[in-house]
């Protein structure tokens, strides 16, 4: 079986104003570097069950996220997470590609595969569109694991250069899941220590300095490596983040393109045993469209050797 590309079109039509980082272009970067790739399938999301959404965030605020989108021009939901008209259709598509992405892996369509889809989602808290993401991705899909198909230890690795508040809001008080995230500290959105431990000690927190590099980070990341050996995870989920690269201009970290082909190989080499290669793998951020694009085919090799 080959690896999946799910993503629509509707990602291109989240328009946020000139000069945003979070553009239509980072999906189009990606989508250009993959298209001839002949070891990949493109699928389309789908529609995620209500049930679902309120799961994972406040049924107020599902409620008034759906009124929340502009007729015309840009509204801004906080300081830095705009929306347009083209913006509904693509954030409940960017949650949608992860179910479509496990009713594949769980039917048998393919092996494993990448969200590849805007806005992004690790910032957005229960009750709170934040940091360009208005739903939370990984917790939609750790919901739907759960409630569909009744998984029990499911591990969200978020490897963005920011740390995950939101991932983390919607899976502190779930016994199910086990959320790590390596980020840079001190840096947006604040948080993301050792103090964040989650309701059943279901976080891991590794904050890293301004600057690290790739053996730095390499090194650091062993510890996420043992924390998923002694947790013995029976579906992966990434939150994929490629803004931890060092020609991103949002961060300070120093790794290059293929430090997440390591990444992506050293947590499946980890968890193969236990998920027996269930992944599911979803784009949060990266923002030099040629780092980005380069960084993600990268992490798609790696998916694809296994």
């Amino acid at each position: 079986m080959k690896t999946a590309i799910i993503s629509s079109d509707s990602s291109e039509k989240h328009f946020t104003g000139d000069g945003h980082p979070e553009q239509p272009k980072r999906v189009l970067s990606i989508k250009n570097k993959l298209k001839k790739r002949k070891d990949i399938v493109w699928e389309q999301p789908k529609i995620v069950p209500e049930d679902i959404l309120v799961m994972t965030h406040s049924r107020d605020y599902i409620d008034n996220l759906k009124n929340s989108f502009p007729q015309s021009g840009i509204k801004f939901l906080d300081g830095d997470t705009v929306v347009s008209p083209g913006s509904k259709k693509a954030v409940f598509d960017a949650a949608g590609s992860t179910i479509k992405a496990i009713d594949g892996i769980e039917k048998n369509k393919f092996k494993n595969a990448f969200c590849l889809a805007r806005p992004p989602g690790h910032h957005a808290e229960k009750n709170k569109a934040m940091g360009f993401c208005c739903l939370s991705n990984a917790g939609i899909a750790t919901n739907y694991l759960i409630s569909k198909y009744k998984y029990k230890r499911i591990a969200c690795v978020d490897f963005d250069v920011h740390w995950g508040n939101g991932n983390y809001d919607v899976m502190r008080n779930n016994k199910n899941a086990l959320y790590i995230s390596t980020h840079q500290y001190p840096f947006y959105p604040g948080g993301g220590t050792d103090k964040d431990k989650g309701d059943f000690n279901n976080s891991l927190n590794i904050p890293l300095p301004a600057g690290t590099n790739s053996d730095q980070y390499l090194n650091a990341f062993d510890r996420v490596l043992d924390r998923l050996v002694e947790y013995k995870p029976d579906f992966l989920i990434f939150s994929a983040g490629f803004d931890a690269h060092k020609d991103d201009p949002l961060a300070q970290f120093e790794l290059s393109s293929k430090d997440f082909y390591e990444i992506t190989k050293r947590t499946l080499n980890a968890t193969n045993r236990f998920t027996q290669g269930k992944v599911v793998s979803i784009l949060e951020g990266g923002y030099d469209l040629n780092a980005l694009a380069e960084s993600a085919n990268e992490h798609v090799n790696a998916l694809i050797e296994f």
